[in-house]
């Protein structure tokens, strides 16, 4: 985890507006595919479409830039569709990080043993 921050957001979802959700999302993904700081961002959704997961990995630069530009004109719409119910935060941050992502009551965790390849 070594200068990189991983985030992974717990959300909620009604299966009936999963398939807008989705739509959304494919949006946001092309967008944030072109930050070259966003090094994984990946939706996953349990079988009953109930339950969302991002998991996404940053270089430190890559997070604000994300929240406040790329996400920014999305989030209206997703936050009308999901409820964040959690959110994990992995890595070393800054307190300019840490202002974007306190807002969805993260919890921080920062590594002390391991290795990554």
């Amino acid at each position: 985890m070594k200068n990189e921050v991983y985030t992974i957001y717990h959300l909620s979802i009604e299966p009936d507006d999963f398939p807008a959700f989705e739509t959304l999302i494919a949006k946001i993904v092309d967008a944030t595919s072109k930050e070259p700081d966003t090094l994984t961002y990946e939706y996953v959704v349990n079988e009953d479409r109930t339950a969302v997961h991002i998991i996404e990995r940053y270089r430190p630069a890559g997070i604000v830039p994300h929240s406040d530009t790329t996400f920014a004109p999305f989030a209206e719409e997703f936050l009308s569709l999901v409820r964040i119910e959690k959110l994990y935060v992995y890595g070393e941050t800054t307190p300019e990080i840490r202002t974007r992502l306190d807002r969805f009551d993260a919890l921080y965790f920062s590594s002390f043993a391991g290795f990554s390849r």
